[in-house]
């Protein structure tokens, strides 16, 4: 429920005079191309945004060639402009009602349900819908969009219930919760404290919309849940990748294990370039360490160590995939339907069905799963009180339990994964009585996706905490610089536990101090 707008958040919201600042990073790119560090440097700022003149301009001729249309006598029925949606496509709709058939289908849509979408998120939708509708082909008004950009320079996010969208016509009910405050509907929140969108609205002195013909349909017509969601968990998995194959050569130290694996010439010979470059990453880390001259019991190790090029680099490779795809759609229109002045057509097609995305959400949240299937490998044979290790990296087993339990909560948390890996993409429903009839569930999809990386962030998280105890238990002199480095660092986090101690606090720390930064690669 909203919160009580009281009288300092009154004041704090007053209207004030403001001008857009152009961000350096878009006008850069002139509105044309995102890269998806764009997009992440945009999320992360905090400076305004605004289009640059091409895409005003765009946006400008498209709005005036669809009114041209709607004003001829002898138009024929546009689909979602002058009629119903879905199996209502074929009523037609009186032209002194196109406003209401507008509003009423941001509200009449605003069906969603479970938890809110992270902020981070909402904002990535905000500008990934900002962006599709720049192009010109979706017949918006440019106040529509300028109030977009006002909800991002004034830090005013919409409230988005997670669950809804079928993936296919759009995430259709996620974004009606989006924009629902722009005609004074829904909550959002304000420096955090949820809000009626209305008394923020009141506040600031905006007035609600009233949208024009096709609006709504373009607000709310595309793809950007399962975009945004993407688009971040892509930034999330190459923080993942770093850490995976640093942990690796970190667990590879303290297990004494072999480096043969990861030489130059064996991942050559097959050509996979995840795997080389994987290999490369743990032989740069493994640089310099005279641990690697002792010699070595065992004529190999276990695949947790051995295939790591394999796994690790396979993961790598699904990354790249999916990078390239979402990189697309980034800079994709994805509404219906579609306007193309230039060529005086508006044509009804299918732009917003998510398939293209939910593959990839799919691929992606076993990729990720399998960086944490194997960690959780390496975890528990550093506990097995092997190569001079003791059990559970407890120095008194028996009396302590070390570090078993925690090995406990990472299995736990890996089958949680391989529940969750079942493809979303592999189903699809009936609905609006049988009108979209094939359905993506890539938003389904997405949010999976988003929980795999919880689940494996946290254990990576406890790898490195394996990973740390067991090069503690040894003689830390002679291990490979870099990974000595990485060790103090994290033991300025999490000490020595000679002991048994409260585990979980500090595998939450290293959690937050992994993953709250990039990796010095």
């Amino acid at each position: 429920m909203a919160g009580v707008f009281t009288g300092s958040k009154i004041r704090r919201l007053e209207r004030r005079q403001w001008h857009y600042i152009r961000r350096v990073k878009v006008n850069e790119l002139n509105l044309n191309h995102w890269s998806l560090e764009s997009v992440w440097d945009a999320v992360d700022s905090k400076n305004k945004v605004a289009l640059a003149a091409e895409a005003e301009k765009a946006i400008i001729e498209c709005r005036q060639y669809l009114e041209k249309r709607l004003n001829d006598p002898s138009e024929p029925t546009i689909y979602g402009v002058n009629t119903g949606f879905g199996d209502l496509a074929h009523t037609r709709v009186d032209s002194n009602q196109l406003s209401e058939l507008q509003r009423n289908l941001l509200i009449s849509h605003a069906c969603g349900v479970g938890d809110d979408v992270p902020e981070e998120i909402v904002k990535a939708m905000l500008l990934l819908k900002v962006k599709a509708l720049s192009k010109g082909h979706s017949g918006i008004q440019l106040q529509t969009i300028q109030r977009l950009m006002d909800h991002l320079n004034e830090r005013v996010f919409p409230i988005v219930p997670s669950q809804g969208s079928l993936g296919a016509s759009g995430d259709l009910a996620p974004l009606a919760h989006m924009v629902l405050p722009l005609i004074g509907e829904g909550e959002v929140t304000v420096d955090g404290v949820a809000v009626a969108a209305a008394d923020v609205l009141a506040a600031k002195g905006w007035l609600p919309l009233k949208l024009g013909a096709k609006e709504g349909l373009a607000l709310i017509n595309g793809t950007q849940l399962m975009l945004g969601y993407g688009v971040m968990a892509i930034r999330r998995m190459e923080r993942i990748a770093q850490w995976a194959d640093a942990l690796c050569a970190w667990s590879l130290e303290a297990w004494m294990g072999r480096s043969e694996p990861f030489e130059a010439c064996i991942h050559q010979v097959r050509n996979q370039v995840g795997a080389e470059t994987v290999a490369g990453n743990v032989r740069e880390w493994l640089h310099g360490s005279e641990w690697q001259k002792k010699p070595r019991q065992q004529v190999q190790d276990p695949y947790s160590f051995r295939c790591t090029p394999q796994v690790h680099g396979a993961s790598r490779n699904s990354l790249i995939a999916a990078r390239a795809v979402f990189e697309n759609e980034v800079n994709a229109v994805t509404d219906n339907p579609l306007i193309f002045p230039d060529l005086d057509q508006i044509l009804s097609g299918g732009n917003f069905h998510g398939q293209p995305l939910a593959l990839h959400l799919d691929a992606l949240a076993l990729a990720a799963h399998e960086w944490g299937s194997i960690s959780e490998r390496r975890t528990f044979k550093l506990l097995s009180g092997k190569h001079g290790l003791p059990a559970f990296l407890s120095s008194n087993p028996g009396l302590n339990s070390g570090l078993m339990i925690a090995q406990y909560t990472s299995a736990s948390l890996v089958s949680q994964n391989k529940q969750l890996c079942t493809p979303s993409s592999a189903d699809t429903i009936d609905s609006s009585n049988g009108q979209e009839d094939h359905v993506s569930m890539g938003a389904n999809g997405a949010l999976k996706l988003w929980k795999v990386l919880d689940n494996v962030e946290q254990v990576l998280a406890v790898e490195c905490l394996t990973a740390a105890q067991a090069v503690s238990l040894r003689n830390e002199s002679g291990m490979a610089p870099r990974l000595l480095k990485l060790q103090a660092a994290f033991r300025n986090v999490v000490p020595f536990s000679g002991t048994d101690v409260f585990l979980q606090p500090q595998m939450l720390a290293a959690r937050e101090w992994m993953f709250s930064q990039d990796l010095d690669a």
